[in-house]
C-alpha cells in the first residue's frame, strides 16, 4: 500500500479519472446555488444535479470532482469516533448516461488495488451490494475480489425522496482483528454494526430508476453513476494512522490545540476532535465568499 498524504490522494484521484476520459469539474461553494432543497452542499453530486436532471448538458458525460461538503446528520458521532466530521471533502466520479456498473466497479477496483495507484491489498477490501444485485456481485468477482468479501444487504438502495435512485455498492477497508475486540468479523458488516474495523471509504451508486411522488419506481431511459469517496478516511488509511485526526490533514490543527491548551491529544481526543472539526467547518464556510459569517 502506498503511503500518500491527503494532497497526494486528491491529486491521484483526479489524475486517474482524467486519464479515463473524465472532465474535472471545479468544486462548488458550500452554499447551494439555486437549490432551495439544501442548506449546505452535502455530497459531490449535489452541485451536479443540473446535469442529472437534464436542465444543463455537460461538456463531457464523464465527470470527476472533489467537493467540499457539510453534513450534520452525524454530528453526535463527531469526537466519539475516529472518522466522523461535519465538514469533509468528497472525491467522486460520475457518469451522465455514459458508462454504468461494469466500468464503475472496474475503475474503483483498479484505483484502489493497482500498484500504479493506491496499491491496497485486495484481501483487505470488502464490499456490500444490494440484496438482489447479482450483476454488481459478478463484476466484483470478475475484478478479482473473493466472493466471501461481498456482502448483500437490503439497505444498499440509495434514494432521497422523489427523483433518481438505485442500488449501491459500498467499499470497506479492513483494519484487522485488533479493531474487532469481540471477534465478530464479517458479522459487523452483515448486521451493519458501528465498528472501527471495517471503514467505509467509497460508495458507488447506480442510478437506474426514478421514484415518483406516488411511491412508484420506473426505469430511467439513461442510467447514471454517482460515487463518493472521503478524502479524510482514505488519507488516514494510506498514511497508516488509526485516527482521521492524526493524518496530515489534521496534524497542524491538533498540534496547535495541544499547544494552546497545554494538554496532550491522548486522553483528550473527544474534545480536541470536536474543536478541530468545528474550526475547520467554520473556516471553510467563511472562506467561501457566500455571505456566511462565523
Amino acid at each position: 500500500m502506498k503511503q500518500l498524504t491527503g494532497n497526494q490522494v486528491r491529486q491521484m484521484f483526479l489524475d486517474y479519472f482524467e486519464s479515463k476520459g473524465h472532465m474535472i469539474e471545479p468544486g462548488a461553494s458550500l452554499v447551494p446555488i439555486n437549490d432551495p432543497s439544501l442548506l449546505w452542499i452535502n455530497a459531490g453530486v449535489a452541485a451536479l444535479k443540473k446535469y442529472f436532471d437534464g436542465s444543463e448538458v455537460p461538456d463531457s458525460r464523464r465527470i470527476t470532482n472533489i467537493q467540499k461538503c457539510i453534513r450534520t446528520n452525524d454530528i453526535e458521532n463527531v469526537g466519539i469516533t475516529k472518522r466522523h466530521q461535519t465538514f469533509f471533502e468528497m472525491m467522486g466520479n460520475f457518469s451522465v448516461g455514459d458508462y454504468f456498473k461494469k466500468e464503475a466497479i472496474h475503475f474503483a477496483f483498479e484505483l484502489l488495488t493497482s500498484p500504479e495507484y493506491f496499491d491496497i491489498d485486495k484481501d483487505l477490501l470488502y464490499v456490500t451490494v444490494y440484496l438482489d444485485d447479482e450483476e454488481a456481485k459478478k463484476y466484483w468477482i470478475n475484478e478479482g475480489l473473493d466472493e466471501d468479501h461481498i456482502v448483500p444487504l437490503e439497505g444498499n438502495f440509495w434514494e432521497i425522496g422523489e427523483g433518481p435512485c438505485g442500488p449501491d455498492s459500498e467499499i470497506f477497508y479492513d483494519r484487522g482483528p485488533k479493531y474487532d475486540p469481540e471477534k465478530q468479523g464479517i458479522k459487523l458488516l452483515e448486521k451493519e454494526l458501528e465498528n472501527d474495523r471495517y471503514i467505509e471509504i467509497w460508495n458507488n451508486v447506480f442510478m437506474e430508476f426514478e421514484k415518483h411522488s406516488d411511491g412508484t419506481i420506473t426505469e430511467l431511459p439513461k442510467k447514471n453513476v454517482d460515487t463518493g469517496m472521503g478524502v479524510e478516511r482514505t488519507a488516514a488509511i494510506l498514511e497508516g494512522v488509526k485516527d482521521n485526526y492524526l493524518s496530515s490533514i489534521w496534524k497542524d490543527v491538533i498540534e496547535l490545540i495541544c499547544e494552546i491548551s497545554g494538554l496532550s491529544y491522548e486522553g483528550n481526543e473527544k474534545s480536541m476532535r470536536i474543536i478541530a472539526d468545528h474550526i475547520r467547518t467554520a473556516v471553510f464556510v467563511s472562506a467561501d465568499n457566500a455571505g456566511i459569517k462565523p
